[in-house]
């Protein structure tokens, strides 16, 4: 879905709403969309929850009933008819905010910088790129003032910059694109599913494969729209999503696993361990932060407590990175240690386990 200038839009600038009373006289407008000519009469909630995946259909509604959707310059209500060549606007009792990327100097670990492209090792806390409640302090933000001197580079021009991203709270690599040309070449690599990535993440249960696939479609969930969720691979919802995981090692209630991307959707691991019956663990959005194996002793929850204080996040972990340089045309491989919060956990359940028996875990596959 894309505004009147051409720009995508993005999840704040859709409904960026947390007060759906319309008090002020004065109203701004946050975006303007003109609807194709080709369009078929359909009720205004329905047609926007369809562009939009980020809102669920009663907020639309709620927002048309309180006066904040325009058509053609008048208010509607949610039952109107969209019809071909309506101008849509948003309208909020409060100014647009501006989303424009300031340089910010904030510590960055660079893994690899070449004339072109920059390979960087996210800390987990850090959002990659300003959105709606995180508009400074950004991975980009960052980008921006360690190229403020870089002729050429606008972190505002979407040609340049970020090629893929990685949740908030996941760690891990990424690669920047320093170049329009670089950006579309990696970009291409990306969606032509020829890079190498892999993450280490650590999960609820004893899985019983050493291996195994998880493919089925993912997309927001109407009952959460801040998760996702896997649907059947035929059911027409979502995209096509595969995963790859190998076992690295077994601690029992947990098991710490190797995953490959044959795809990269919003949250693809987190929903698909949460498919298969094992979350990641301390993945609050999941269901992770909840103790769902183990045992029911005192010291047993109190463990798993310090676990989830020692890595108060989703374990995951964007480990490794590869792809064909854009311009030299040379295989680029790279590696990240775990940050210290995921190896201390690690570590947490590697001493846990040296005191328990394998036989008492036999039951909590």
């Amino acid at each position: 879905m894309k505004a009147l200038d051409g720009n995508p839009m993005t999840e704040e600038q859709l409904f960026d709403i947390e007060d759906l009373e319309n008090d002020a006289q004065q109203l701004y407008e946050h975006w303007k969309i003109a609807v194709d000519m080709g369009q078929t009469p359909v009720r205004i909630d329905r047609f926007l929850a369809e562009k939009n995946p980020y809102q669920s259909r009663n907020r639309i509604q709620q927002a048309a009933d309180s006066g904040f959707i325009h058509v053609n310059d008048k208010p509607v209500k949610s039952n109107y008819k969209v019809r071909p060549g309506d101008v849509i606007t948003l309208m909020l009792d409060r100014p647009k905010h501006d989303t424009s990327i300031i340089a910010e100097d904030i510590p960055l670990e660079i893994v690899y910088e070449d004339n072109v492209l920059m390979v960087v090792n996210k800390p987990a806390g850090m959002v990659v790129h300003p959105g709606a409640g995180n508009f400074t302090g950004t991975l980009i933000n960052a980008v921006a003032w360690h190229l403020r001197d870089l002729e050429g580079f606008d972190a505002n021009d979407p040609e340049v910059g970020l090629v893929h991203r990685i949740d908030k709270d996941t760690s891990g690599l990424l690669v920047v694109a320093k170049t329009a040309a670089a950006k579309t070449a990696l970009g291409k690599q990306f969606f032509n599913k020829t890079t190498r990535r892999s993450y280490n993440a650590l999960v609820w249960g004893n899985l019983v494969e050493d291996t195994g696939t998880i493919e089925g479609n993912i997309a927001r969930d109407p009952k959460n729209r801040l998760r996702m969720k896997v649907f059947p691979a035929d059911s027409g919802i979502g995209k096509h999503a595969v995963t790859h995981y190998r076992v690295i090692e077994r601690y029992g209630y947990t098991t710490l696993v190797e995953c490959l991307l044959e795809t990269g959707r919003t949250h693809q691991i987190r929903a698909h361990m949460k498919h298969i019956g094992h979350p990641l663990f301390a993945d609050e959005s999941y269901g992770g932060t909840e103790i769902l194996r183990g045992q029911r002793s005192s010291t047993y929850r109190a463990f798993i407590q310090n676990c989830f204080k020692c890595c108060p996040r989703q374990a995951l972990h964007a480990k490794t990175l590869g792809f064909v340089h854009p311009t030299t045309g040379r295989q680029m491989d790279f590696d990240s240690t775990w940050p210290h919060d995921f190896s201390g956990l690690i570590e947490k359940w590697r001493a846990y386990i040296k005191g328990t028996t394998q036989d008492t875990f036999a039951e909590n596959k």
